[in-house]
């Protein structure tokens, strides 16, 4: 990976990619798969027991908390669960965060067919779920119809094979949309609306809670010249 790179944000399919400043941040937990990676050195997260671990690369499973401490310049890739390369991931790491030295050069060129194809290893019928649930909003009792499964069910193979609740999994995709309309170019109370938050608030607090980062850092990243009376006053990332 090249000693420097411009800062950028931006949401592909089956993943999303954050180049930027990371600052310290407080206990957070992924609905998707993290993969983050020193430019220079190392980079070096706390598990929720305290426990610190540092390597060049880091995985990060869905939903294990942890914090990032801060790094002036950080890959970092958060990866659907249901794409195939999360399959590669599933087996690297276990429920907890996981050294992986030998991703230090990972790519979006090494992502950009595999997060397009489905996972081979989730079950059908949750991954059909998830994928409607990302289209639109739908009750779990209508969600188990359309997958075939019983509401039960599917709340059991979203918990065992995704490690979350699919309401989690929605508002992840609630996240990925708003981010993809501050890259198309809405201010942060439209991308807001567009991603269904009730507010940029809600919108923040959401992101911080799930992404690590803030909208301010993703506009910032994504607009570099954006004044910072534009955003929430947090141009550092958090992830």
């Amino acid at each position: 990976m090249g000693q420097e790179m411009a800062p950028g944000f931006a949401i592909r399919e089956g993943y999303a990619v954050y180049r930027g400043p990371s600052a310290d941040s407080s206990l957070h937990a992924h609905a998707a798969f993290q993969v983050a990676i020193a430019v220079r050195g190392e980079v070096t997260m706390v598990d929720a027991s305290g426990t610190q671990h540092r390597a060049e690369a880091l995985i990060v499973p869905p939903m294990a908390r942890h914090r990032i401490l801060a790094m002036t310049t950080l890959v970092t890739f958060f990866i659907e669960p249901h794409c195939a390369f999360a399959d590669r991931l599933r087996h690297r790491c276990g429920d907890g965060i996981t050294p992986a030295p030998e991703l230090r050069g990972l790519s979006e060129k090494d992502l950009s067919a595999a997060g397009a194809l489905p996972s081979a290893e989730l079950d059908a019928r949750l991954v059909k779920a998830m994928n409607t649930l990302a289209e639109r909003r739908v009750p779990m009792p209508g969600l188990a119809a359309t997958a075939g499964l019983s509401p039960q069910r599917l709340r059991a193979l979203a918990r065992d094979q995704l490690g979350m609740p699919l309401p989690r999994w929605r508002i992840w995709q609630r996240l990925s949309r708003a981010a993809d309309a501050l890259g198309a170019g809405q201010s942060l109370a439209d991308a807001a609306v567009t991603g269904g938050f009730a507010d940029q608030a809600h919108f923040t607090r959401q992101m911080r809670e799930m992404m690590g980062l803030t909208p301010a850092a993703v506009l910032s990243a994504l607009r570099p010249s954006i004044a910072l009376s534009d955003a929430d006053g947090n141009r550092a990332g958090h992830c």
